[in-house]
């Protein structure tokens, strides 16, 4: 660091102790690689965001609310009754018209969100033509899986018109553990090519890093991401046998086998941590609550519109849009508290990555390469309730205080 921004430093943090301030100027070092434009640039991308958060909530309950009023939704159970003979059959008819329509309504804001704006800032590889494929997969997946969820949802709600909302909740809580079981396998490759990674410099620290943590893989895969995305990731995911390490490529060609195995490190904590068990159980706890909701909120709008609108009732798919809106509400007034859960995991994970890949440089260059996308700097108040993940700058600062501890460890 030069011996004016040193200077600078040092007067900027005057009530800081000494191990403190040097921590302060280790991750302000950092923190300077990146040009001020380029960090301009990742604020309003980031930033934006907060935006396109609130956009898709608004959006969401206006469609669900047209599908309502414009008597759409009591339409498209009519057609279905019409169709077929059993309800099962009917919720399944019903649900696939009620996804490609909400499609085909929100594509305009999935379209800015996914493609022109990606592209804009850089983030984005593919042209229109594999992305719209891969839109079209997304939605033939929530076409099929969603329709069985939503059929056995409505099953619930006709064989239990009192309790619904608490068999509703443990049969939604059971297809999430299902969906988090089958997607690294059966969803995942959809999307992308999984393959072995044959680089024996780069795979043999990923699996003794796993072995020493107790992860019991023997193959690490590279997925092709590159063909959507310029993003770096990696993922230690699954349960029951379905455990496999994987990385994308972009990470293989953007970063140092140090960064590689910080990066590694990290998602290996997720899995020893038992982050996914975890949040098994929050997320079961937030699905209980929000069938409570759902059933208050429920009753009294359809009280108040049901008829207007043809809903019979909480059993009729055509309140399904009235569910909608009630979910859409809850979670994102919820969103504070479910960021906290994730950015509690995600730091916890960052601190046995530094302990079990020892690589804070590597950890702190990895921070740099996400800040390409994520606000760098935020307040603080700004990182506690809109960050799913600490910030590029908490992220560095912990690297460089484990990086000073440990060198004075080993001085004793």
């Amino acid at each position: 660091m030069p011996a004016q921004e040193l200077a600078d430093s040092r007067a900027l943090t005057p009530s800081l102790s000494g191990r403190e301030r040097e921590v302060e100027e280790a991750t302000r070092a950092y923190l300077a690689k990146i040009p001020p434009e380029k960090k301009a640039r990742s604020d309003a991308y980031f930033e934006g965001g907060y935006w396109l958060h609130l956009w898709e909530f608004v959006f969401g309950v206006a469609v669900a609310w047209l599908l309502l009023a414009a008597g759409w939704s009591a339409r498209m159970r009519g057609l279905a009754e019409r169709a077929a003979r059993g309800k099962p059959l009917q919720t399944l008819l019903y649900w696939t018209q009620y996804s490609v329509l909400t499609a085909l309504l929100l594509f305009p804001l999935t379209f800015y969100q996914g493609f022109v704006r990606e592209h804009q800032y850089g983030l984005a590889t593919q042209s229109f033509g594999p992305w719209f494929g891969d839109r079209m997969k997304e939605l033939a997946v929530a076409v099929v899986f969603g329709g069985i969820c939503v059929t056995l949802l409505y099953g619930v709600l006709r064989r239990a018109p009192r309790t619904w909302w608490l068999w509703g909740a443990l049969t939604t809580s059971a297809l999430f553990v299902f969906f988090v079981l089958i997607a690294p396998v059966f969803v995942a490759p959809l999307f992308n090519r999984y393959t072995p990674l044959e680089d024996e410099r780069i795979r043999e620290p990923i699996l003794s890093l796993a072995r020493a943590n107790g992860i019991g893989v023997t193959r690490v895969y590279v997925v092709d991401a590159s063909r959507q995305t310029t993003r770096i990731s990696a993922n230690v995911s699954g349960l029951f046998g379905t455990q496999r390490i994987s990385l994308n490529d972009n990470l293989l060609k953007r970063c140092t086998l140090e960064e590689i195995e910080a990066v590694m490190g990290h998602e290996m904590g997720h899995y020893v941590l038992h982050h996914l068990y975890k949040g098994i159980v929050f997320s079961s706890i937030l699905i209980v609550i929000g069938f409570v909701f759902c059933r208050a909120g429920f009753e009294g709008i359809t009280r108040r519109r049901g008829t207007r609108w043809g809903v019979r009732g909480a059993a009729d798919v055509a309140g399904m849009p009235v569910f909608a809106i009630l979910i859409a509400c809850y979670t994102f007034v919820l969103s504070p508290v479910t960021n906290t859960l994730t950015r509690t995991q995600e730091s916890e994970a960052d601190i046995f990555g530094l302990n079990a890949s020892r690589q804070p440089d590597g950890f702190a260059e990895t921070a740099l390469k996400l800040s390409e996308y994520r606000k760098l700097e935020p307040g603080r108040l700004e990182e506690i309730v809109l960050y799913d993940h600490p910030s590029g700058r908490t992220r560095i600062s912990m690297a460089m205080r484990w990086k000073l501890e440990q060198a004075a460890a080993s001085a004793k």
